[in-house]
């Protein structure tokens, strides 16, 4: 039987806090206790980053969310990581742009009905683009959406979404943000694909998988 890997769990709030190596050490502190805050994470050095940080940064998101921070090439900083969310395809979308160094929502758009996926990470780079140019800043954008990246980089959404009356305002979007595209000439580095296997989650990931 293979031996199962070790996790460090972290209580933000309980009977004791800190850093417990068992989930039997941790459920003494949690269980039972009104309000208890707590995760698991996979390395000692992503659970000590978490402890300075609050619980709310770590919500429904996935352990690996922080493994960038541990990792032995990391992420240019400072940067902004996009994702999106669709419940279904198509289905209900939003998306959300974070600094990647500490969590900070940007902006955050949806839900819109009737979307998918792609269409939520290529509108989430634009509106990063859009938004770095308002704030007169110069910083790179994380996507872990190839598609997205591709799409973003030709100037052209080559969404298969059928226009419907109720994802009308999508269309829309995605022209204003072809347009811009088409006005504005990107840097070589503008946009990074995020590594997912050496980083972990993408810091905007939802926390719906």
């Amino acid at each position: 039987m293979a031996k199962q890997k070790e996790k460090f769990y972290v209580v933000w709030k309980g009977r004791k806090t800190g850093i417990f190596t068992s989930w039997v050490e941790c459920e003494k502190q949690v269980k039972g206790f009104v309000g208890a805050r707590y995760k698991a994470f996979e390395s000692r050095a992503e659970a000590q980053a978490a402890l300075k940080k609050k619980y709310e940064d770590f919500k429904g998101k996935s352990p690996t969310s922080g493994k960038w921070q541990t990792a032995s090439v990391q992420p240019v900083l400072p940067s902004l990581c996009v994702d999106a969310a669709c419940s279904g395809s198509p289905g209900k979308l939003e998306y959300r742009g974070v600094m990647i160094a500490d969590g900070r929502e940007m902006f955050r758009a949806g839900p819109y009905a009737d979307g998918t996926n792609n269409v939520g990470e290529f509108l989430a780079i634009v509106h990063a683009l859009t938004w770095l140019a308002k704030h007169k800043l110069q910083m790179p954008i994380y996507s872990d959406s190839e598609n997205a990246i591709a799409w973003v980089n030709t100037g052209e959404c080559k969404t298969k979404l059928k226009r419907t009356g109720r994802n009308a305002p999508l269309f829309v979007m995605i022209k204003s943000a072809e347009n811009w595209l088409a006005e504005n000439e990107l840097e070589d580095d503008a946009i990074l694909k995020w590594d997912t296997d050496l980083w972990g989650e993408n810091p905007a990931d939802f926390g719906r998988k």
